[in-house]
This record gives structure tokens, C-alpha cells and sequence, in this order.
């Protein structure tokens, strides 16, 4: 299946009445086909790993084909310089995220850039760090705690960044981290703790939604099982 051929497949799949529901949702619907994730995913599967058409489908600029090629892609011919270039071409968080969870977090560079990320002015870059905390805290099952300790001082950091993807980000980024298991459950709510008495309303906001979820005792249990 070549380029073309998706494209086509996306575009008989295209549904005008998501496309229209997309910008309540901070979506651009400008260059999207409205496709339901699951019937993404399944025309996904249809297609094999592929790296040079991954890069193809990338370059079309539609949402839903740069989905499919984070999910075709081959993650070990994947480069830091592509890393970098796909994610100057966020122009959503639907696509962000779904870069980090179907592909980067697969990617050997990927601790290294979440610091270099974490630094930029771009709303959808640095999100696409926080973003990629979460997911790696999931996925990286033999990481070490400390590992993800060293995040803290960059949530520290940005937890005063007032853009509505970024603080959702960050937050989400604290919260992961501090689910994975209950060490580093009392080490977020510490940090949350700290960032809270920061003045900002942002860091307020990130930090007393984390510690209301660390703290609550269904996720505790869950946490100790």
C-alpha cells in the first residue's frame, strides 16, 4: 500500500461531522478527515511496518496520516533528527500525543530529548516532553525510580507555563509519575507539595489536581497492589 492509496482510504473514511466537533476539542480541522481512532487503528494494521512511507505519509500534512505513520513506523530507524523534525510539525495535541504513544517512547533518544524539549517556547513541543514522561512511566517497566526523579526539577520549572497544553502536559506528566508504584507516589506528592505553594495559579491548579488524585485512597490501594 503506498501513499496515494491511503490517503484515498482516509479520505472515503473522512466524517464531516467530527471535523466539524474537532476545534472544541483545541483540534485544527484544517487539514483532518474527522476518523474515529479505532477505525484509524484498524486500517493501521492493514499496513506494514514501514520507515520510508511512515516519512511519506508524514509529509502530507493530514492529522490522520501522520497518526498512521507514527503507528507504522520503524521505531530502530527512527533518528533524533527525525525526533525533532516531526515534532516541529505538531500543530495539535491529538497528534503530539499520539507520536509519544505510538512511537517515541520506543525511541533510544527519547530521555534525552524530553530535557531539550522541555525548554522550548513552542506550546506543542514542549508539551510533546511532558507527554513523553507519561508514556515512558508506563511503558519503561525496568526503568529505576530515579530515572524519573530527574524529571522533577523541569515539572518544577514549567508548572508556571499557563498554556492550556502545557499545564494539562505537566500535570498529567506528575500525576503518571507518581502512579507507578508508592515511592515515587510519596516523592510526586512532595513535589506537587512544593509547587503548589508557588505564586502562580497554573502551578496551584497542576499541583492540587495531582495530590487530589495521589492521595486518594482507591488510587493508593491500586497503587500497593
Amino acid at each position: 500500500m503506498d501513499t496515494q492509496t491511503i490517503v484515498k482510504k482516509l479520505k472515503a473514511l473522512s466524517n464531516p461531522e467530527n471535523i466539524a466537533g474537532m476545534a472544541r476539542f483545541g483540534i485544527s480541522p484544517g487539514k483532518a478527515f474527522g476518523i474515529r481512532k479505532p477505525d484509524l487503528r484498524k486500517l493501521a494494521k492493514e499496513i506494514p511496518k514501514n520507515h520510508k512511507l511512515a516519512l511519506e505519509l508524514w509529509k502530507t500534512g493530514y492529522l490522520e496520516s501522520r497518526i498512521i505513520a507514527s503507528l507504522i513506523d520503524e521505531p530502530e530507524k527512527v533518528t533524533g533528527a527525525q525526533m525533532d523534525n516531526w515534532v516541529k510539525d505538531f500543530d495539535s495535541w491529538d497528534v503530539c500525543d499520539q507520536c509519544c504513544i505510538n512511537l517515541f517512547h520506543k525511541i533510544p533518544y527519547a530521555y534525552e530529548k524530553i530535557f531539550v524539549w522541555s525548554k522550548s517556547n513552542d506550546e506543542y513541543v514542549k508539551r510533546a516532553a511532558f507527554s513523553l514522561i507519561a508514556v515512558l512511566v508506563v511503558h519503561d517497566k525496568k526503568a529505576e525510580d530515579s530515572v524519573f526523579i530527574k524529571f522533577f526539577p523541569i515539572i518544577k520549572r514549567e508548572s508556571t507555563d499557563k498554556r492550556n497544553f502545557v499545564k494539562k502536559a505537566v500535570n498529567w506528566s506528575l500525576r503518571q509519575i507518581g502512579k507507578r508504584n508508592i515511592n515515587l507516589n510519596k516523592e510526586a506528592v512532595k513535589l506537587a507539595c512544593e509547587i503548589q505553594k508557588m505564586n502562580s495559579k497554573t502551578a496551584k491548579w497542576i499541583a492540587s489536581d495531582a495530590i487530589k488524585e495521589l492521595e486518594n485512597t482507591e488510587i493508593i490501594k491500586r497503587i500497593k497492589r
